[in-house]
Order: C-alpha cells, then sequence, then structure tokens
C-alpha cells in the first residue's frame, strides 16, 4: 500500500478496498461501492463516490439523527482516515 500522507487518490481501487477491510468495514454484496461498519458504540455506511469518500452515522445526533459527512480524494489516506474512524 501507498504512504499514509499520499492523496487517497493516488491509491489503486483494490488497495482502498483493502484498506476498508482492515479497518474493519464489509462490502455490501449487490452496491459494491457502499460498505458499513459497526462499532460498540457507533455504526456507519461508507460510500466511494466519484469525487469523495462520503460516511452516514447511523443515528448519531443527539436527537437520534443521521450525520453525514464527505471528503474528497484529495485528502490523504491518514486523514480521512482519522476523520472516519474516529465516529460521529
Amino acid at each position: 500500500m501507498l504512504p499514509s500522507n499520499k492523496p487517497l487518490y493516488s491509491h489503486p481501487l483494490p488497495q482502498i478496498e483493502q484498506w476498508l477491510k482492515d479497518q474493519g468495514c464489509q462490502q455490501d454484496e449487490t452496491e459494491l461501492h457502499c460498505w458499513r461498519l459497526q462499532k460498540s458504540s457507533w455504526q456507519a455506511e461508507i460510500w466511494l463516490d466519484i469525487e469523495q469518500i462520503a460516511v452516514r452515522y447511523i443515528q448519531a445526533s443527539e436527537n437520534g439523527q443521521d450525520i453525514q459527512r464527505s471528503f474528497k480524494y484529495s485528502l490523504s489516506r491518514e486523514d480521512i482516515q482519522a476523520a472516519i474512524f474516529a465516529g460521529p
């Protein structure tokens, strides 16, 4: 895998998919661009969109609403990992 300080767009798709698996994500069998992550205190869906990676933390706000964020692929893998996997 390329160094974690490189932009995510410089990583080939198989490496990005392996990175998500290494973080505990599971790929949706029918929507291959969608990944799910279950942590002890939160759960999320992650989408590999064309221009960005998007994450939706399910029922994570104080009023039970979903929280959605997106990150450009120009950010480093390290920065995206810190932002997404720290949780809502």
